[in-house]
């Protein structure tokens, strides 16, 4: 053992001397380098996304209830040293004064005390089209806030008094956003809002009163955890009734959903950083071990053992994994503050401090790296035979044995399944690579054989010939290059091709035109006139829907209540009214995924598939619903996919027919208003039981978040591109010392170099394009997968890909080798063969 270190310590220095780690460091540098950076930034970027985002709750975790929040949650986010604040809503009517005209308003009332919000701010301003401004004050006694739409409703301006119960209050400010304020029903009415020392003397709350009470805290985020893990416990132990916790992963689907796919696609970058990074590592490990034959060939002379020569060679590579990675680490933290100089404001304050997972990550990556892809070729200079000394042709490199590989790449795996944070992300991307390579090797096989077929020597171009011989005479050579370049160009085809096709479909959930208005209690014979008076008004586009309230009292005949579940989402949806509609065609926004929507069939509903999952529903059951007393059946035909995000009118049950007779039904409608100033105000005039909520402050919060994670994938992205263009650069590379050798033979006999340019060139084209042509068709076949399974969107590559994944894989490998390789046909034909002799 001590010989092996000794005998480690003394190769390691004269290696680093003669600048032959000098490729293996800077491929494991760079590999941790990028993967670091991307850790490091991603790891804060998520944590500053999520926090900023949490202002969309109003904390980090909220008790909603029907009831008073308990003391004993009070007391436990006390003693864990937590941020607490209380509030509490109910709808109510508002008025102005008879003086006033004595209009009156349906209201959502919100009653709050100091330090609200926990999270973010609410923004006012002092008139009603004036612009906002954030605040971390609270209405002081005696007076409200209200939306902007509520004055315009009852012909009021700030300063005037509106009448609530047994009291009037001071309009002071105009509300412009309220971060917390959630898109349900309930919040669909006009906000007003209050200090909760004046909720007394209005005389609204009764004990019969249905009133929402909200308990937030925030604070560190283990104090936050420990808090959120017993006020489970205590909802599950049925300790407190009609209450749930809410957190920034349960309360707000239109926002996780944005995020969880942004944090899948930058898990994404990560792993195929990690492959681009094998790829070099394995190269560079290759043309190592190649350099080394003599030198170990000649140690075994001297009688140094096998197990000598295993170990010093081990240790030398453990002693330039670890450096390497610690320097790749600190590279990478470096690198990671441009982008955050590059992406300031991009969240609302400084970014939170890093965790130590990218360090340890990038440590273990760097070495895993090293030892899987690195070590095997060099652990055969220990079995280089003593006659190499005088026998140059014996005693070559072995492509390594498949157990050592197997138990290689099993940490490999490990790691990037660990990289993913998502096991299906992480199964669909490394399956899919390994079984591209076995693709690659397979097909770049068959096509060596069939161009040294296809090529007529005593026709075909002299340089056209020369470079199939090139390719054609070490196929196995051929094959380990053209697979590495494809690997390589899989990684940027796929990130290209998801890139874009996950911008584009984050777009088209939150588009430009999406609806920014929603309408509620349209009675059935104000549905004509109000159509007519959306058409009029410049509305062209609109959802409109039937809405009938209904309770689920039976599945298959058999009677359900919420004790018959043990999810607390089941209990809830059970134990409430459903918002049910009908419609002969299906919505155009819903994606039918199981079973077939028929028009106009009797008896007949189709379920979203989040509600079927969590009722254990299926195709063929029957439900029962009370509508209105009457009792309901239908028979489950078809499964439908939900974008609850989408801001669109959607249902969680739908009846197949264009009308259902003899039950109570509203209609709703979702559309995009006009920019006509007084359009909302027209219709609550002409309509004065209608409903009508603004949801622009709501869809403005869901895209800028939205932009945000656009840039930072963006940013991410051209990162990792970049270091994958550099790591196919030293794939085309790798090789420079066998071509020069090669062309110096050539050059001996009298080829010129303008045709041995000619050789190259053809050689790099026609490697680049069969590499870009199966990099392209895996990038495809995979990245349908991830879009599909993973991703959750709809996604289909052009016919298009293989052809540009072609031309730019003979693109990239000509600029690669040019810039490269072009000093090979310089060197003196004396100096290389001597060289290649020595």
């Amino acid at each position: 053992m001590t010989s092996s270190l000794r005998l480690g310590w003394r190769t390691l220095w004269r290696d680093l001397r003669a600048g032959e780690l000098r490729l293996l460091i800077v491929a494991v540098l760079l590999a941790v380098a990028a993967l670091t950076a991307v850790g490091f930034f991603a790891d804060r970027l998520k944590g500053g996304l999520q926090r900023d985002a949490r202002q969309l709750l109003g904390g980090d975790a909220v008790l909603a209830s029907d009831n008073p929040t308990p003391d004993a949650f009070v007391e436990r986010a006390k003693s864990l040293g937590l941020e607490a604040t209380s509030t509490y809503g109910f709808p109510t009517m508002a008025r102005a004064s008879d003086a006033q005209g004595g209009a009156s308003k349906l209201v959502s009332l919100k009653a709050v005390t100091t330090g609200y919000p926990l999270r973010g701010s609410v923004q006012v301003a002092t008139t009603s089209d004036g612009p906002g401004q954030a605040t971390r004050d609270v209405p002081a006694p005696g007076e409200t806030w209200v939306d902007a739409s509520l004055l315009e409703s009852l012909g009021l301006k700030v300063g005037d008094t509106l009448l609530l119960g047994d009291t009037g209050l001071r309009v002071s400010r105009v509300i412009t956003l309220e971060p917390d304020r959630g898109g349900g029903f309930a919040s669909f009415s006009p906000r007003v809002m209050l200090n909760q020392a004046d909720v007394a003397r209005t005389g609204l709350v009764q004990p019969a009163s249905r009133v929402n009470y909200r308990f937030a805290v925030a604070g560190e985020a283990g104090a936050v955890k420990r808090f959120s893990d017993w006020a489970d416990a205590s909802l599950k132990r049925g300790e407190v009734r009609g209450a749930r916790l809410e957190s920034f992963e349960s309360g707000r689907p239109e926002m996780t959903q944005t995020l969880d796919r942004a944090e899948k696609f930058l898990n994404l970058v990560a792993l195929l950083a990690a492959l681009l990074s094998a790829v070099a590592v394995a190269l560079a490990a290759r043309g190592f071990a190649a350099s080394h034959l003599d030198d170990c060939a000649m140690l075994r002379v001297l009688g140094q053992s096998q197990r000598t020569i295993a170990g010093a060679y081990a240790f030398e590579f453990f002693i330039v994994g670890l450096v390497a990675s610690g320097l790749g680490v600190a590279i990478g933290f470096g690198v990671h503050y441009a982008f955050v100089l590059l992406l300031a404001g991009l969240v609302e304050t400084a970014l939170p401090a890093p965790t130590l997972w990218p360090v340890a990550f990038g440590l273990g990556m760097g070495l895993v790296l090293l030892f899987t892809f690195g070590l095997p070729p060099v652990l055969q200079l220990a079995r280089v035979p003593p006659l190499r000394v005088i026998r140059r042709d014996v005693g070559g490199l072995k492509p390594a044995s498949l157990a050592v590989l197997g138990i290689g790449a099993l940490g490999f795996v490990a790691m990037l399944l660990a990289a993913s944070s998502d096991l299906k992300l992480g199964l669909i991307a490394v399956g899919g690579f390994a079984g591209a390579v076995a693709v690659f090797a397979s097909l770049s096989w068959v096509a060596v054989k069939v161009l040294r077929r296809s090529v007529n020597e005593t026709t075909a171009p002299r340089w056209l010939v020369l470079a199939t011989r090139q390719i054609s005479a070490r196929p196995v050579y051929a094959v380990v290059q053209v697979s590495a370049l494809a690997v390589g160009l899989l990684a940027l085809v796929l990130l290209v091709l998801l890139r874009t096709d996950l911008v584009s479909s984050w777009r088209r959930a939150t588009p430009p035109d999406a609806p920014n208005r929603f309408v509620i209690n349209v009675m059935p014979d104000q549905s004509e006139a109000f159509q007519k008076s959306l058409r009029d008004g410049g509305v062209a586009k609109f959802d409109w829907y039937p809405m009938i309230r209904g309770r689920l009292v039976a599945i298959n005949d058999k009677p359900v209540s919420p004790d018959d579940y043990a999810d607390d989402r089941a209990k809830r949806l059970v134990d409430r009214e459903f918002n049910l509609s009908n419609s002969a065609e299906a919505p155009a926004h819903n994606i039918v995924n199981a079973g077939a929507w028929t028009p106009n069939a009797p008896g007949e509903v189709s379920v979203e598939d989040g509600l079927a999952e969590t009722l254990g529903l299926k195709l063929g059951d029957t439900l029962r619903f009370d509508i209105g007393g009457i009792q309901n059946d239908a028979r489950i035909t078809s499964l439908r996919k939900v974008d609850w995000g989408s801001l669109h009118a959607n249902f969680f049950v739908m009846y197949t027919v264009a009308e259902l007779p003899d039950v109570p039904v509203t209609y709703m409608g979702a559309f995009r208003a006009p920019e006509t100033k007084g359009f909302d105000n027209a219709l609550v005039r002409a309509y004065p039981n209608v409903t009508n909520v603004d949801m622009s402050a709501t869809i403005g919060q869901v895209q800028r978040v939205l932009d945000q994670v656009i840039r930072a994938v963006e940013f991410l992205f051209g990162f990792t591109l970049a270091a994958g263009l550099v790591v196919l650069f030293a794939a085309v590379t790798a090789t420079r010392e066998e071509r020069a050798r090669e062309f110096a033979v050539m050059r001996a006999v009298g080829a010129r170099a303008s045709l041995l340019r000619q050789v190259q060139r053809a050689e790099l084209v026609g490697v680049g394009l069969l590499a870009g042509f199966l990099a392209s068709i895996a990038a495809s076949a995979i990245g349908w997968g991830l879009a599909r399974y993973v991703f959750d969107f709809t996604w289909t590559a052009s016919l298009w890909v293989p052809v540009a994944g072609a031309l730019a894989g003979a693109v990239l490998a000509l600029a690669a080798g040019w810039w490269g390789l072009r000093e090979v046909l310089r060197r003196p034909v004396v100096a290389t063969l001597r060289q290649a002799a020595e």
